[in-house]
This record gives structure tokens, C-alpha cells and sequence, in this order.
């Protein structure tokens, strides 16, 4: 019996020491070591690739997209798109924001229907009209063979950051209307914040919308 207990008491001391020793070397150790290579080497990624503005104040993220609206309105469901900004990717999945001052996640993820889901054709032809509509101004038509997918569908994330250089380009004039701006000027404003192909082979051109209304935003605020 003595034995028996003597045994079972080894037994459970050498458990103990074990999970001693790994939560130390897994749970405390190697985090911190991780962290501090990863603070080391690319600081600005381990801290979520944080966007600031112009007077340094964090804004958001260069991975997760965001919304640019109008106040909620009395009797509304969802808030009208504030039409002074580059607009993002449909999705419900993006955080409001009033130029990126009050931003919040809602929710992430895709619709899941089908190509023929009716309530998807619905919302692909309401959202195509829309852009028609918003984007089209006195001396700048949009036609419905203009508007790329990204404009009418969203990611599978619901979080993309990014639209493509076709999207930016179809909100230039109407952009430029709204902030009194120079259609060119507008136009070089998305050429420069236009990113390539990654390595020059890998994913499609981009524009991350954030750090273009930030740049919009430093344009205005010059006149």
C-alpha cells in the first residue's frame, strides 16, 4: 500500500514538473520570444499594420476595410454612403466610421448563396444602379458596362481594404464634384496610391481605400 502511494505520488510529481516546464516554455517563454523578434524585425505588421493620418492619430488598419456614411437617419435601416469619399467593397462586415474617427467591427464573413440566389441578383442589381446613380455626374456618365464586380459584390471576408484601379477610377469625378476638385488631380490622387501586383506576378492591381481617403482628406483640408 505504502508503495502504491509512494508511486502514484512520483507519478503525479513528475506530472507536475511537466507542466511546469512546458507552460513556462510554451506559454510564457516562447510568446515573449516571438513577440520580441516580431517587434524587432517588423514592428509595424506585429502591431496590426495600423494606418495613421496626417496628425498621427491611428485610424484604422491596412488589412480591414472600413465604410464611409452619413449619420444614421431617423427611419432608416442603413446609413446613405457620405458620397465626399472613395467608397469600399458592399459589405456589412465593415466597421461606421465618420472619416475614420468612430470605427467599429460589426461582423466579417460572405453571403454564402448561390450564383442564382435571387436575393443575390437583387442586391447585385441594386447596388449596380446605385453606383450608376451616385457616381454619375453633370459632364460624366456611367455606363453599366463600367462598373466592375467588386462595386456590386463583396468579399468573402466581408473585410477587403481594397478596391481594384477601375472602381477608384469610376468614383474620380464624382469625387472631384464633391470636394470642389480638379478632375485630374483627383485622378493623380489614385494613380499614386495605386499598389502593383505583388512581386510584379502574384494577385491583381489594388488600391487600399483607407490611405486613399486619408490622402483625399490632407487634399481638401490644403483647398
Amino acid at each position: 500500500m505504502n508503495n502504491s502511494a509512494a508511486n502514484t505520488g512520483r507519478v503525479l510529481w513528475a506530472g507536475l514538473r511537466a507542466l511546469l516546464v512546458l507552460t513556462l516554455v510554451c506559454g510564457v517563454l516562447y510568446p515573449l520570444a516571438v513577440t520580441g523578434v516580431a517587434q524587432l524585425t517588423m514592428p509595424g505588421k506585429a502591431n496590426g499594420s495600423e494606418i495613421e493620418d496626417a496628425s498621427g492619430k491611428v485610424v484604422g488598419s491596412e488589412l480591414i476595410g472600413q465604410r464611409y456614411d452619413l449619420p444614421l437617419k431617423d427611419g432608416e435601416e442603413t446609413p446613405a454612403p457620405d458620397l465626399r469619399w472613395f467608397q469600399p467593397r458592399p459589405s456589412n462586415g465593415l466597421g461606421t466610421n465618420s472619416v475614420n474617427t468612430e470605427y467599429s467591427i460589426i461582423l466579417s464573413g460572405a453571403t454564402n448563396r448561390s450564383g442564382d440566389n435571387e436575393d443575390l441578383i437583387t442586391w447585385v442589381k441594386d447596388a449596380k444602379a446605385a453606383v450608376i446613380k451616385d457616381n454619375s455626374t453633370a459632364d460624366y456618365q456611367v455606363k453599366p458596362s463600367d462598373v466592375p464586380a467588386e462595386a456590386v459584390t463583396s468579399s468573402g471576408s466581408g473585410l477587403d481594404p481594397h478596391i481594384s484601379p477601375e472602381y477608384a477610377e469610376l468614383q474620380v469625378h464624382r469625387v472631384a464634384e464633391r470636394n470642389k476638385l480638379d478632375v485630374a488631380t483627383v485622378e493623380k490622387l489614385v494613380a499614386d496610391h495605386t499598389d502593383d501586383r505583388i512581386l510584379g506576378f502574384i494577385g491583381e492591381p489594388r488600391v487600399n481605400v483607407l490611405k486613399l481617403n486619408i490622402a483625399l482628406k490632407d487634399l481638401v483640408a490644403k483647398g
